[in-house]
């Protein structure tokens, strides 16, 4: 559970992050190279593991306070921390509220950084006169823009949203999402854009 939730909450700000890099490329390319220095990028990095650790250590203290005295058996896919808490036969309310807050802090504050980069971007995008230039500057984001959509989209739906019985019977499948379907079309997305796998995937085409 707390690795499970260190590498979520991480995702988020690293995906903000790399929405500001964005940004800096297509809206601010002469200043790329002094803003986004490998000193910078450390410490976006650094600072995005080290309050996500922080972060769900506190969580997971508060869940091992709670007594569970009853069945042992989550209705979910994997041991994630809302269906555990349900478990617990004592009072949750403070874990309920910690992990709300903890849920409000690592995702909407990058999800807005990510919408703000996004907005300048795309009215960057549309100063640009030719069309070939337009393709060229939205093809660097776009990739980013596929997976920032599916993995907040869904992360907000299970961990924000008030909880209704719809979306409480839906938020089984909607952590697949976050889970398994962002972390799985990473590699494809990203490389895709790579010329050198273009050009080794056009060779092993051809020789197919």
């Amino acid at each position: 559970m707390y690795f499970f939730g260190s590498l979520a909450a991480t995702e988020c700000y690293l995906l903000a992050a790399m929405s500001y890099d964005r940004y800096l490329a297509i809206c601010k390319p002469l200043h790329y190279a002094t803003c986004m220095t490998g000193r910078f990028c450390l410490q976006l990095t650094a600072g995005s593991w080290i309050s996500a650790l922080l972060a769900m250590s506190i969580i997971v203290w508060f869940v091992s306070q709670l007594t569970f005295c009853g069945p042992n058996e989550i209705d979910h896919f994997f041991c994630e921390l809302t269906p555990v808490v349900k478990l617990s036969c004592s009072d949750t309310n403070v874990v309920e509220f910690v992990t709300f807050l903890f849920a409000y802090f690592f995702t909407l504050p990058p999800f807005l950084l990510t919408i703000i980069s996004y907005v300048l971007i795309i009215a960057t995008i549309l100063r640009i006169s030719s069309i070939t230039g337009k393709q060229k500057a939205f093809s660097t984001c776009s990739s980013h823009l596929i997976v920032v959509t599916i993995f907040y989209g869904t992360l907000i739906i299970v961990y924000v949203l008030p909880k209704n019985n719809t979306l409480r019977d839906l938020n089984k499948l909607f952590s697949v999402f976050y889970t398994v379907l962002t972390p799985m079309v990473n590699p494809l997305i990203y490389s895709l854009r790579n010329k050198d796998v273009k050009q080794a995937l056009k060779k092993y085409a051809t020789v197919s």
